[in-house]
């Protein structure tokens, strides 16, 4: 024992060969030792030391993404909101103004079309005419006159001069200068060139115009403004010639005008 060196135990793999002493030669404290422990795998770089600050990162992160998320979503909801609103009020309004213009077009068309019937009614009602007969000898003038149309005789001319008659719808009205009635039938006893010069300073001042018209074939000189010898009526006169009188058929308002028309154009007499 005293002459053999002690040898350390040194293990043996299962081929019967010594392992190396994992121990022998270290110190650790020389230099250039590292201490043992788990160590990085190369081309890794550094191991984390902990994984939580990383996680709290990506919360906050996907926290704040949602957020902007939220905010979008917020205000477009709002936008939309509001064009909406905005839309609604357009199509109210417009839907207002479409129900008035239609309300508007409705009552035209019903007060057209009641305008129209009631002016059928009132042709309808003027029918059959009735035939007017002036004296037998101031040329025994005569025209038809609406049925609903009343007849006033002032002068007969019985015991001669002038021969005058009044005619107007329902009744007619107290003659006067300012009294408004149909029409007016007129017999001068009168030459009609003499008479005509009645209307010449009104045609001349342009408060009257004047047309020639065939009247049973007698060419008429027809009248149309402010009449004479009234309170400044305006209206329309006929003036023909009636043997060696002069016939004159008045309206004393324009309303009358188609009446006026075509009861002249009915006129008959003897020459």
């Amino acid at each position: 024992m005293d002459n053999q060196t002690y040898q350390p135990f040194t293990p043996q793999s299962a081929g019967g060969q010594p392992q190396p002493n994992m121990n022998s030669g270290m110190n650790p404290g020389a230099a250039g030792q590292q201490p043992m422990g788990p160590q990085p795998l190369a081309g890794m770089g550094p191991m984390p030391t902990s994984t939580l600050p990383v996680t709290a990162k990506r919360q906050k992160k996907q926290k704040n993404i949602w957020m902007i998320v939220g905010i979008i979503t917020a205000v477009l909801a709002l936008i939309f909101l509001i064009l909406f609103i905005v839309f609604i009020v357009k199509w109210n309004k417009a839907k207002t103004d479409v129900d008035g213009q239609i309300a508007v077009a409705v009552t035209t068309a019903v007060n057209d079309n009641t305008m129209e019937l009631e002016e059928q009614f009132a042709v309808r009602e003027k029918l059959p005419y009735e035939l007017f007969a002036g004296p037998a000898d101031y040329g025994e003038l005569s025209f038809n006159y609406p049925k609903t149309w009343s007849v006033y005789e002032g002068k007969d001319a019985a015991n001669g001069g002038d021969y005058e008659a009044y005619l107007n719808p329902d009744k007619v009205y107290p003659v006067s200068a300012s009294s408004i009635n149909a029409l007016r039938v007129v017999i001068k006893n009168q030459a009609y060139d003499s008479y005509i010069k009645t209307y010449d300073d009104y045609v001349k001042s342009g408060r009257m115009s004047v047309a020639v018209r065939p009247i049973n074939g007698e060419n008429a000189n027809v009248y149309t403004g402010q009449l004479p010898n009234t309170d400044k009526l305006q209206g329309i006169a006929a003036v023909f010639k009636v043997r060696d009188k002069t016939a004159v058929i008045q309206t004393d308002a324009m309303v009358f005008e188609g009446d006026f028309y075509t009861l002249i154009d009915s006129v008959k007499f003897n020459r």
